[in-house]
C-alpha cells in the first residue's frame, strides 16, 4: 500500500500516477511491467517514487486494490432480499454492472485475474452477505459448513471471472449470461428461477 506521503498528494495527482501504473500493468502484465518505465511515464523522479511506495510490489498492490474497489462498486453493495426472486435479480444486476464496467474499462478487465487472486479477505464481506441472505431465504443450502461454502463460492466466482475475462478479451461468443450462474446454483443446491439472466 502507498506510504503516507502519497496520501498527501492532490487526489488528481494520485489518480494520474495510479492510472499510468494501471495502464502499464494491464498492457505488459502485472508480473512483467517495468517499474522504471512506469516511473518515467508518471513524470516523477526515482527518489520521489520511493517516498510514495516501498517498491514495485507496493505500487502494484495499490493498483490492484483500486481495481478491486471498482469491481465491488460495479457489483454494488449486497442488500437483504425479500424473497428468492429478488435475491437472484440482485445477483443478476450486479453481474450486469460488473460486465458493463469491465467492457468500458479494459485496463481493469486485464487486471481482474491478478486483482481477484490477491484479494484475500477484502471481498469476503460481500460474499458472506450473499451467502447469509441466500441461506436465510432457503436459496442456498444449509447442509455444508458456512466456511467451506464461502471458500467454494469464492473459488467458483474466481474461476468464472477468469473464464469470462478470457472470453471478453478474445471477443468469443460465450454464454456469459447462464453458464457461471448455473454452476453457482448447482453448488448452492438451488435451481435458477425462470427469467433470470445476469
Amino acid at each position: 500500500m502507498p506510504l503516507p506521503r502519497f496520501g498527501r498528494l492532490a487526489p488528481d495527482r494520485q489518480a494520474a500516477i495510479l492510472g499510468v501504473a494501471r495502464a502499464h500493468f494491464a498492457a505488459e502484465g502485472p508480473e512483467t511491467a517495468s517499474y522504471n518505465k512506469i516511473i518515467e511515464a508518471s513524470g516523477i523522479s526515482k527518489s520521489a517514487v520511493y517516498q510514495y511506495f516501498d517498491g514495485r510490489e507496493d505500487l502494484l498492490g495499490a493498483v490492484l486494490a483500486g481495481v478491486r474497489d471498482r469491481l465491488l462498486t460495479a457489483l454494488g453493495p449486497w442488500r437483504e432480499a425479500h424473497d428468492p426472486q429478488e435475491f437472484w435479480e440482485q445477483l443478476a444486476r450486479g453481474a450486469r454492472g460488473l460486465r458493463e464496467h469491465l467492457v468500458a474499462h479494459p485496463d481493469d478487465l486485464a487486471l481482474v485475474p491478478a486483482a481477484t487472486t490477491r484479494a484475500g479477505a477484502e471481498a469476503d464481506p460481500w460474499f458472506e452477505a450473499v451467502l447469509a441472505d441466500g441461506r436465510r431465504l432457503g436459496v442456498i443450502r444449509a447442509d455444508v459448513d458456512p466456511d467451506l461454502l464461502l471458500a467454494a463460492t469464492v473459488a467458483v466466482f474466481r474461476a468464472a471471472d477468469g473464464w469470462a475475462v478470457q472470453a471478453l478479451q478474445e471477443g468469443r461468443p460465450v454464454d456469459l449470461d447462464r453458464q457461471p450462474w448455473t454452476l453457482l446454483a448447482g453448488l448452492w443446491g438451488s435451481p435458477l428461477p425462470p427469467g433470470i439472466t445476469p
